[in-house]
């Protein structure tokens, strides 16, 4: 196993083209987390749980609060690149007919090495993984290239999806017009994926409707002028506790904001059923913090994972690296053009700072941060900077595994638990190490919703009700020990 592992780490580091320290993509954050961006291409990262391969005991550190002081990374200017990005806006939609999306097992440095060479060669993309199975885009002119060197290679692999427009295309249904007029007074439907304006109104029609218990506000604006909106549940009692819950800001997740408005509706609906510790809780929901990058996967492009910063093929700030907590660090590329481009400078971008200010000078008692991403099905706690956990891991670590236990009560499947660093592999500027390491929140989490990998980022909208439900069970968890400290 540790054989596999080695060369797991090495495929990772040949194929990002990263330092050498071999960085192993965090995103189970995007799940990828992490890969460069190809020009003009879509980016696809992989996932490795490093928690299967590894034993070491986690090393407890209780980091100050630093960011990187990178003067060459300040001076970068994204908007001013030396190739003409004219020649890589898009015409309309991007378009991803006759892609496919494979699995492979990578099992030898010269599998791996076999890979890296295909993603130079600019015939494959990488989405995620694990430890005996590697996600692969496949482009469909080098669909004959791929399949007629891995068998050469005696590289197995299975295809998950034969088309991946088709996915594109079937993963939300057209609803007919009276479908979306619902008749509780607002278009959600929690059957299908919507656009910003339907989940504005949403928050809108809340506070319209229930205003003893429900206020909204704009918290800051975007790169492109859209409203960061806010909305906030509170029976306004003075002790309240404080839980603020997040999705969105990887623009082609989109199973984040339909579970976090899920959620909202869930709590709004059984209010005066729900438990003490739930009703003396101030809850605080950003349901869609990247509005423009979600909109551009609406319209654009569906796989477009950062802001909208800039124009062409470096345009973009991955926003969960771009947190002022140990900015600048490892899983933080440089480069503009990579997915996981952290930004000029910590709380560089309007969307991360309007987060910063709020929470920083708001008149509440935080006590749970939690940061909805998907894919993999992972309950992830700092620290995600580095294979390092705070003192108080082992709370962490307790009330994540309840919280998986709660996903598995509620007929859901397994999630992996554990800090995001171990678990997954390091990435600096991240969220929930800021609510951790800057805010001083307990519990801070990302979750990773599903899939494994069946569908990827292309999650068939029939599957938001369940996995909302279950996100809702871990939430609840989450918030009884909020609660408690």
């Amino acid at each position: 196993m540790a054989k596999v592992a080695v060369l797991l780490v090495l495929l990772l580091a040949t194929l990002t083209g990263w330092y050498v320290e071999a960085r192993i993509v965090r995103e189970g954050r995007d799940i990828q987390r992490d890969f460069p961006q190809e020009p003009s291409k879509v980016q696809v990262p992989i996932k490795i749980n490093e928690d299967k391969f590894t034993s070491t005991t986690p090393t407890v550190e209780d980091e100050p609060i630093t960011s990187s002081n990178n003067e060459e990374q300040k001076n970068l200017d994204i908007n001013k690149n030396e190739d003409d990005d004219s020649l890589f806006q898009p015409e309309g939609r991007v378009l991803y007919t006759g892609s496919q999306l494979w699995k492979t097992v990578v099992d030898s440095e010269e599998k791996a090495k076999i890979l890296a060479k295909l993603r130079d060669e600019e015939d494959i993309t990488m989405w995620g993984g694990n430890v005996s199975a590697v996600d692969i885009l496949v482009k469909r002119d080098s669909i004959g290239k791929v399949r007629s060197l891995l068998n050469n290679q005696n590289i197995r692999f299975d295809v998950a999806i034969s088309d991946l427009q088709q996915a594109i295309e079937e993963e939300n249904p057209t609803l007919e017009e009276e479908d979306f007029d619902n008749r509780n007074g607002h278009r959600l439907t929690w059957q299908a994926y919507h656009r910003l304006d339907d989940i504005h109104k949403y928050l809108d029609f809340l506070e319209e409707q229930h205003p003893d218990l429900v206020s909204q506000q704009t918290i800051g604006q975007s790169v492109n002028g859209n409203p960061i909106r806010l909305l906030k549940i509170s029976n306004k009692q003075p002790g309240n506790k404080a839980v603020w819950i997040d999705g969105g800001i990887h623009a082609r997740e989109w199973i984040t904001p339909a579970t976090v408005t899920f959620i909202i509706n869930q709590l709004i609906s059984n209010w005066e059923n729900e438990p003490k510790y739930v009703q003396n809780t101030d809850w605080y929901f950003a349901p869609l913090l990247n509005p423009d990058g979600y909109e551009y996967t609406h319209t654009v492009d569906r796989l477009w994972r950062k802001n909208r910063r800039g124009s062409g093929r470096c345009a973009g700030i991955d926003l969960n690296r771009n947190f002022g907590y140990r900015w600048g660090g490892t899983g933080a590329s440089k480069n503009p053009c990579a997915e996981t481009y952290g930004g000029s400078g910590p709380f560089s971008e309007p969307e991360t700072a309007a987060v910063q200010s709020f929470m920083s000078n708001a008149n509440a008692k935080w006590k749970a941060y939690i940061s909805f991403h998907s894919y993999g099905q992972y309950i992830l706690y700092p620290w995600g900077y580095n294979r390092v956990v705070p003192p108080d891991y082992k709370d962490l670590e307790l009330v994540g595994q309840r919280a998986a236990q709660a996903i598995r009560n509620a007929g859901g499947p397994s999630y992996t638990v554990g800090p995001a660093g171990n678990t997954l592999y390091p990435a600096a500027g991240g969220s929930d190490d800021w609510a951790k390491g800057a805010m001083k929140i307990k519990y801070a989490y990302t979750v990773e919703l599903r899939d494994n990998g069946r569908y990827g980022f292309v999650l068939p909208a029939s599957y938001i009700q369940p996995t909302a439900k279950e996100a809702m069970a871990a939430v609840r968890v989450i918030v009884e020990a909020a609660s408690k400290a």
